[in-house]
């Protein structure tokens, strides 16, 4: 088990990494996904060796894509319309959408 849950600490921590210190916005989204991938390698990997439960781990990691890939739509809806209004994806231009 500890090589899975190696790979899933390797991978949180470059998708954190990436979304602390990306200035972009598609980085970003792409990074949460990083994140969310370790996160089903620990569900799956802890069902397998942990959990008595046939499915569960399994059942989460399925969950969680669903929920990644309706975040990706909705993440890139609000990049095209950033895009489309202030003409760049930069995140220090955002503080103008606060009022």
């Amino acid at each position: 088990m500890h090589p899975y849950l190696y790979l899933a600490a390797i991978l949180f921590a470059i998708g954190l990494f990436g979304v602390i210190t990306r200035r972009n916005v598609i980085g970003i989204l792409m990074s949460l996904e990083l994140m969310f991938n370790a996160i089903n390698i620990n569900f799956v990997a802890f069902n397998k060796y942990v959990v008595s439960e046939p499915l569960a781990g399994q059942i989460f990691a399925i969950f969680i894509v669903v929920v990644a890939a309706a975040e990706a739509t909705v993440g890139l809806g609000i990049v095209l319309l950033i895009y489309r209004n202030w003409r760049g994806l930069d995140t220090d231009n955002f503080s103008v959408m606060k009022w």
